[in-house]
């Protein structure tokens, strides 16, 4: 049994592991936030359990329910993202933090299909934690080399 991932980010490295643990997540449009007040983006995900992968050919994989946050961010940007339309699914690709002027930056969500979100950060602060629910899949996520 794979123990429940927790992980926090405040550099370009240390969100490159965040990253790796995100690759293939999967959410809905509804479940990203911008609070404002608080100057914090969150969203939810369904993860794909790497860690949980072996040498051996499995039958069945993992996802798991997992929250994401980022603080002190000051504004967000979409890129082909409908917000009209909230039942819209996301595969996240990859998370990329670009230092601006130290410590802040943009934090860039890349989904497939070219939907992103840029988050503008006065400074790197990230949460990543896996929220307990997980389930069986049989299906395992699988990239083109080309």
């Amino acid at each position: 049994m794979t123990k429940d991932l927790r992980l926090a980010a405040e550099d370009a490295t240390d969100l490159e592991v965040i990253s790796a643990a995100l690759q293939d997540a999967v959410c809905q449009v509804r479940d990203l936030a911008f609070l404002p007040s608080t100057r914090r983006f969150a969203l939810v995900l369904n993860r794909f359990r790497w860690e949980g992968e072996g040498a051996a050919r499995k039958q069945s994989h993992e996802r798991v329910r997992a929250g994401l946050h980022f603080e002190n961010v000051v504004r967000v940007r979409a890129r082909n993202i409908s917000q009209d339309k909230p039942e819209g699914v996301l595969n996240l690709l990859a998370i990329r933090f670009d230092e601006l002027n130290p410590p802040s930056g943009a934090v860039t969500l890349v989904f497939s299909g070219g939907a992103e979100l840029q988050l503008e950060v006065e400074a790197l602060e990230c949460h990543l934690s896996d929220l307990g629910l997980v389930w069986e899949t049989p299906n395992k996520p699988e990239h083109d080399l080309d």
